[in-house]
C-alpha cells in the first residue's frame, strides 16, 4: 500500500519505515520546500526519487521513476520527462536531503547492540576518503585534479570524511567539501558529535597534539596512532609495558608494541606506537587496548560498502556543485537507512554482531522492494525484521575471522613494475603475534 494520486511514486519500498512520510513532510516544512500546489512532481516525491536513485545508481533518474513507478498500474503515477525530473530536483535543492540525513545520522546501537561497545564506551573512528565528480569545466576550476609528472589526471574529486560507529559501521557525522582543505580541517567538524561515553580510533594523519587536545576537550577518549618520529617523552613506566606521558598539554598513555603477521604471502613485522586517554592501566589491558585499534578498519569497511557496494566505482551523477551535494547527502542517508535496517534486524536474534550482516543482501533486498513497491507502510502488528531483514538472517556472514590484506599495488604503473608485491587475493588464513614492548623510548 502507497500513497494515492500524484504522491503515490514517493516511498522508498520497505525502507520507508525508515523515512517515513511524516518525516519527510517535515523536513520539507522545516526547509520551506514544501510546495503551494500540488504539482505532477510533489517535492515529497522528489525526494524519495533522490533516495530512490541513491540505492540505483547505475540508472539514469528516468530508469529509477520507471523502478518507483513499475508496481503502481492504476495507482496515480503520471508519466513525466527527463527534463521534468531535472527541473524538480534543482527546484528542491541539497536542503531536505542535508536535514533528513541529520535526522537518522547516528550510531545506531542499543545498549545490547553486541560488538558496539567495549567497556561501555561506544567504539567508534574518523577517517577520510573521496568520490569522483564528473570531468566539468565547472568542476576543474572549483575543485581541481590531481598533477603528476607529465599534466592533470582523473576526475576532480569531493572530500568526505566520517565518524563511524565501528560496531554498526553506521554514520554519527560527516562533512565533506574540496580536497584541497585536508581530512584535520573536516575533522574539527565533527567535533560537535563527540561526547563522553566513546572512544575514537584514528590513524596517524589525524593523531596531531591539536587535533588530539580538540578530541579531549570534547569529552571523548581516543586511541590514536602515532607516527615513528613522534618521541613523547616518559613520565612513568606503567606495569603493563605502557607509560604515561603528554602530548601538547593532553595527558595520554603510550603503548609501543610489534605486531608481526604471518600469511601465506610472507611475514611481515611493524611496530606501532599508539596513545590513548584510557590512563588506568588495570582496567584498559595494553594488549587489549592494541586489539581494540584494529576495529579503526570497520571505517575502511564502510567506505567501501558506499564506493564499491552501492556506487559501483562509478562517479557521480550531477553536474553542478548543489547537484553533488544533493546527490551525496541522498547517498549517505540511503547508506545509513540500510545500517538502521541491518541493525535492528540483528537485535531480533539476540547476540548476532551486526557486521555478520551482509550489506550487498540489505541493498537487493531494499531494491527489490523499491520496484515492487512492497511493505511501504507498516502493518498493524511490528515488524522489526521485514523483507529485508529476513533475507539477511537467512544468509548471515560467519563469525568474524581475522582480517588481514598484505600490502600491494592495486593499480601498477605498467604491466611489469612492482611485479614482485603481487599476492593471492584469497590469502586471508594468518597468524598474528602481538608483543608490548616494555623499553620505552629516549627522550
Amino acid at each position: 500500500m502507497v500513497a494515492g494520486g500524484v504522491f503515490a511514486p514517493g516511498h522508498l519500498g520497505e525502507l520507508t519505515r525508515v523515512i517515513p512520510f511524516e518525516m519527510v513532510d517535515a523536513v520539507l516544512a522545516g526547509c520551506g520546500c514544501a510546495q503551494r500546489r500540488v504539482r505532477k512532481l510533489p517535492a515529497r516525491v522528489v525526494v524519495y526519487l533522490l533516495l530512490a536513485a541513491a540505492l540505483f545508481e547505475p540508472a539514469g533518474y528516468l530508469a529509477v521513476w520507471r523502478k518507483l513507478t513499475s508496481a503502481l498500474e492504476g495507482a496515480g503515477a503520471v508519466p513525466v520527462t527527463g527534463g521534468a525530473l531535472w527541473q524538480a530536483r534543482t527546484r528542491l535543492g541539497p536542503a531536505p536531503l542535508r536535514a533528513l540525513f541529520d535526522l537518522l545520522r547516528g550510531s545506531s546501537a542499543a545498549p545490547r547492540t553486541s560488538g558496539a561497545w567495549w567497556h561501555g564506551l561506544l567504539v567508534c573512528a574518523i577517517d577520510g576518503t573521496t568520490l569522483d565528480v564528473p570531468d566539468t569545466a565547472g568542476h576543474r576550476a572549483r575543485l581541481g585534479k590531481k598533477d603528476n609528472q607529465y599534466a592533470t589526471a582523473g576526475y576532480p574529486q569531493i572530500r568526505l570524511v566520517a565518524l563511524v560507529a565501528c560496531g554498526t559501521r553506521a554514520i554519527i557525522d560527516a562533512v565533506f567539501g574540496p580536497t584541497a582543505d585536508g581530512e584535520p580541517a573536516y575533522l574539527t567538524r565533527l567535533l560537535r558529535s563527540l561526547r563522553r561515553g566513546m572512544i575514537v580510533l584514528l590513524d596517524r594523519g589525524l593523531s596531531s597534539n591539536a587535533l588530539l587536545a580538540s578530541i579531549t576537550t570534547a569529552h571523548a577518549d581516543f586511541l590514536a596512532r602515532l607516527s615513528a618520529a613522534r618521541k613523547p617523552p616518559v613520565l612513568r613506566q606503567l606495569p603493563d609495558g605502557s607509560f604515561l606521558s603528554v602530548l601538547g598539554g593532553t595527558t595520554v598513555r603510550i603503548i609501543e608494541c610489534q605486531i608481526t603477521i604471518a600469511t601465506t604471502a610472507g611475514t611481515r613485522t611493524g611496530t606501532y606506537r599508539l596513545a590513548t586517554t584510557l590512563l588506568d592501566h588495570r582496567r584498559h589491558r595494553a594488549f587489549e587496548l592494541v586489539k581494540l585499534y584494529h576495529q579503526r578498519w570497520e571505517i575502511e569497511s564502510a567506505y567501501f560498502e558506499i564506493k564499491k557496494t552501492m556506487l559501483g566505482r562509478r562517479v557521480l551523477r550531477a553536474r553542478t556543485l548543489p547537484g553533488i551535494t544533493q546527490e551525496i547527502y541522498a547517498l549517505l542517508t540511503v547508506y545509513q537507512a540500510l545500517r538502521i535496517a541491518i541493525t535492528d534486524t540483528t537485535l531480533t536474534a539476540p547476540g548476532t554482531d551486526p557486521d555478520r550482516a551482509s550489506f550487498t543482501i540489505a541493498l537487493h533486498a531494499a531494491r527489490d522492494q523499491v520496484i515492487q513497491a512492497a511493505n511501504v507502510l507498516a502493518g498493524e502488528t511490528i515488524d522489526l525484521a521485514g523483507t529485508i531483514g529476513r533475507r539477511i538472517l537467512a544468509s548471515l556472514l560467519p563469525a568474524r575471522r581475522l582480517r588481514v590484506s598484505p600490502r600491494a599495488v592495486k593499480r601498477p604503473l605498467s604491466r611489469y613494475a612492482y611485479k614482485s608485491l603481487r599476492v593471492d587475493r584469497h590469502t586471508y588464513q594468518a597468524t598474528i603475534s602481538i608483543d608490548i614492548l616494555t623499553n620505552p623510548p629516549s627522550p
